[in-house]
């Protein structure tokens, strides 16, 4: 009788093979030349707002985070294959979402292209949209079933849950759905970094969840190379890969606890508190009573402004929010709590 997880694990190391044949046959990539993308005049800094931007409008229409890199994929090749200038990249951009959300989506979900166009604020016209996914198809030959790095994501994620489910929750008690959000999160930032465009998304994938079993497990490097192995990948690629990747989000300060716990730090409240709160009570009521007619007379004027769809004056807004400001308590002193 085979142990549990076993034929689970056989499953996900068929997908994973088939999904690398994909990889190989379909990934593509920019190559950046004299500070621009080759046959373009984009740069990486413009590049990256895009793909920001493309996030966001993937939350605004309600797509999957795997709609999302399959976008980001579909754009990626179409910009290593054609010339393109930068007024059209939002364009490609959009376009390659709204392909990706085609093919990932369910029908309740996406709407037609108007819709969408609608939907996100987008000042492209239906025709536009359109006319650029019959250029994208036809550069790409209709073969949009790409390898994305979410899909390496579920399915290392899946290995390590039929290998060792424990391993997850052994050291920070987080819940398994927890941890892939994490790495997912991590993984649409660096999908806009220029600097990890030539890895290839299983590396990329692999990279991001080495770096938090090295964190969770003192037992991660045995971990890590079972992954390696099936993943069929050169050891000095990778660490390359996985060291930039560190580097990256160290600096987006994303490596930090997400539930991080603080504690009231008890020894310093005599000094944060200063003097008699007494006093500052007697201070605060007389400053509260002088102040509430030129209060309510702001909120009047404010509702008429806001009535008329006019904005407030920045003084008057500075003006109220020093008030608000002296009437809030500050937040007494806190420090990280050490225990994990």
């Amino acid at each position: 009788m085979k142990p549990p997880g076993e034929e689970e694990s056989l499953r996900l190391g068929t997908l994973l093979l088939n999904t690398l044949a994909r990889e190989r046959r379909l990934w593509r990539a920019p190559v950046l030349k004299n500070g621009c993308i080759q046959g373009s005049d984009i740069s990486p800094h413009q590049y990256h707002e895009v793909i920001v931007w493309l996030r966001e409008m993937s939350s605004i229409l309600h797509f999957s985070s795997e709609t999302f890199a399959l976008g980001v994929c579909v754009l990626n090749s179409l910009l290593a294959t054609v010339k393109t200038r930068l007024k059209y990249l939002k364009c490609m951009a959009i376009t390659s979402l709204i392909l990706a959300a085609k093919i990932n989506e369910e029908d309740e979900v996406i709407a037609s292209v108007k819709d969408l166009l609608e939907q996100s604020r987008c000042k492209f016209s239906t025709a536009e949209i359109l006319r650029m996914e019959r250029v994208i198809l036809n550069k790409l030959h209709w073969d949009l079933y790409m390898a994305t790095p979410m899909d390496f994501i579920h399915i290392f994620h899946g290995l390590l849950m039929s290998r060792r489910p424990r391993l997850m929750l052994s050291s920070s008690q987080k819940r398994p759905c927890l941890q892939a959000s994490l790495w997912t999160r991590q993984l649409q930032h660096c999908m806009a970094c220029h600097q990890l465009w030539h890895f290839k998304g299983s590396i990329l994938a692999l990279a991001i969840i080495t770096l938090e079993l090295e964190r969770l497990t003192p037992d991660w490097f045995s971990v890590f190379t079972d992954l390696l192995r099936k993943a069929q990948m050169e050891s000095t690629e990778f660490i390359c890969c996985k060291e930039m990747v560190d580097e990256y989000l160290t600096g987006l300060e994303l490596s930090l606890h997400t539930n991080a716990v603080y504690i009231l730090d008890a020894s310093s409240m005599l000094a944060f508190r200063g003097h008699d709160t007494r006093e500052e009570d007697g201070e605060g009521n007389r400053r509260r009573r002088a102040q509430t007619g030129d209060q309510d007379m702001d909120d009047f004027y404010d509702g008429f402004w806001c009535f008329y769809d006019e904005d407030v004056s920045e003084k008057t807004a500075n003006h109220r929010l020093q008030d608000t400001q002296e009437q809030i308590w500050p937040c007494p002193p806190l420090r990280p709590s050490s225990r994990q």
